[in-house]
């Protein structure tokens, strides 16, 4: 005779899988509004979400939260935490890509002409007199003590050219 054997699940375990979805559940109602309609899920718990959005009181929001977890246990969530994975690694590289860039202005305004050199080479499409102008003003602003108009004007166009590849 053939034998199956069916795994039950531990009431601990199961309490696990409903934390998470709840903790998925609160992810999504961190997303903005476009990030959310950007995301295949059924109308059922987009609606909770939306809700959640504008649920103020505590123990509501606590209860909407817990709702919204019940809901995901009836669906597959698969492609939900790929989308907000997808999202997080997106937010992630704008943060690196911010980073590079002030390091990159930093680099240039305290003397680095080498590394103008590069992006220009990097970037054919700069603008080498708008580029050379931006960091000279730049550098006589930091020279004087400040840290202004030109310096962000310097930033906003790395960051510019720096997207537009």
């Amino acid at each position: 005779m053939l034998e199956i054997k069916v795994e039950k699940k531990s009431r601990t375990r199961k309490k696990k899988e409903a934390q998470d979805l709840q903790r998925l559940g609160e992810k999504l109602v961190d997303l903005s509004s476009d990030q959310l309609e950007n995301i295949d899920m059924p109308v059922e718990i987009f609606n909770a979400v939306k809700f959640a959005l504008t649920t103020k009181k505590h123990g509501a929001r606590r209860r909407q939260m817990q709702y919204i977890g019940a809901l995901m246990r009836k669906i597959d969530t698969e492609p939900i935490k790929k989308a907000i994975e997808e999202i997080e690694l997106g937010e992630y590289n704008k943060a690196l890509n911010f980073k590079k860039i002030e390091k990159m202005r930093d680099d240039i305004i305290t003397g680095d002409n080498t590394l103008i050199e590069d992006l220009i080479e990097k970037w054919p499409q700069t603008e080498r007199s708008r580029l050379f102008q931006l960091v000279r003003n730049a550098r006589k602003e930091v020279s004087n003590g400040k840290s202004g108009k030109s310096y962000r004007s310097l930033f906003r166009y790395l960051m510019e050219i720096s997207t537009s590849e």
